[in-house]
């Protein structure tokens, strides 16, 4: 018999919550038989999405939770206070094992806190980053980290390039993947003291594939298969990213129906050209997954159609699969730590 991966959502979080949350797993279940999606909200507008969506199946269940945590609010005391939100609920169905993985496009700083108190980090895992997948000429690389740890020290920059090659070797395929440190230089003696100080420790690290520093010029043409800095930089890279990504492909789009003879042109290109378009759409790779926790948990971008969910939650499968987070405790819980 099929083994079955339970996949918790929180379908009250996200700026299109719940319509795209419950669109999303409908279609998740549609193209996997072995995906099972506890949908955690309230009850009665759940059903009455998943009525919208035809949708009678036993692979969707609806987990009732009164509360929801709201973007704004300070996030250890929403998750202190909250405890019958979407978020708390869907935390506690990973820490309890009622649910493989959880995934939320709710409150950032939710997330990461209930992470850490609720479900909780492996033994000897100093930070848990986010680490999403960003499109490149060459296929992907994971950027980690890039919005859960501002304050980073080398220790955890070390420790972010384990976990990356883990995932990355793992869940995408990639054999010794390559790693680099987000720095204003190739040179070894550019950077700021953190860079520094992380860099001839990853230089030394005798289980990861270093190459040396990344500038983010580089890092679009695939230069590296896993991306290292700390949360601040990666944020400003992922947004930057993502809107120069946009901004292009809007501009592109523009210019080909300016005038007849563009419209004619952009027939003939159209099937070539939507599929290098769709490469860079990052909805397409789900979300990030918040890296040396007990459990999985994956937050999407809090503008998530139904598209990301679908994806966030299938991605959930080989992570499941690949059983991630044991080769993470192997990698790194039994390794000496820094001192806090």
């Amino acid at each position: 018999m099929q083994e079955m991966i339970i996949v918790a959502v929180d379908a009250m979080g996200g700026d299109n919550a719940p319509t795209e949350m419950v669109k999303g797993a409908v279609d998740a279940v549609t193209l996997r038989q072995d995906i099972k999606v506890h949908l955690v909200g309230q009850q009665d507008i759940l059903k009455e999405e998943l009525e919208k969506c035809g949708y009678h199946g036993s692979q969707i269940e609806v987990v009732h939770a009164e509360e929801v945590i709201e973007t704004a609010e300070p996030p250890v005391m929403a998750i202190r206070k909250k405890k019958k939100s979407s978020i708390v609920i869907g935390m506690n169905m990973v820490k309890d094992g009622s649910a493989d993985a959880f995934v939320s496009a709710g409150s950032s700083g939710a997330i990461l806190v209930g992470g850490q108190v609720i479900v909780g980090r492996i033994k000897g895992v100093e930070r848990p980053p986010l680490a999403p997948l960003i499109p490149t000429e060459k296929g992907v690389s994971l950027l980690i980290d890039c919005g859960a740890n501002v304050d980073a020290r080398s220790s955890h920059l070390v420790q972010f390039a384990k976990m990356g090659s883990i995932y990355m070797e793992n869940v995408l395929g990639k054999k010794n993947p390559k790693v680099a440190i987000v720095n204003i230089g190739a040179e070894e003696e550019k950077g700021n003291a953190l860079v520094k100080e992380a860099f001839p420790l990853l230089k030394n690290s005798p289980d990861i594939n270093f190459i040396g520093s990344i500038e983010a010029r580089e890092i679009p043409h695939g230069g590296a298969d896993v991306i290292v800095c700390e949360a601040f930089v990666g944020n400003v890279i992922l947004k930057l990213y993502e809107g120069v990504g946009a901004t292009l492909i809007g501009m592109v789009k523009q210019g080909m129906m300016g005038s007849l003879r563009s419209k004619i042109g952009a027939l003939l290109v159209k099937p070539a050209l939507k599929g290098t378009l769709k490469s860079f759409d990052a909805s397409q790779y789900g979300g990030a997954p918040l890296l040396g926790l007990k459990g999985l948990v994956v937050k999407a971008h809090g503008s998530s159609k139904a598209q990301e969910i679908t994806n966030s939650i299938i991605q959930c499968v080989t992570f499941k699969e690949q059983d991630i987070n044991e080769k993470i405790r192997k990698n790194i819980g039994t390794a000496p730590m820094e001192a806090e």
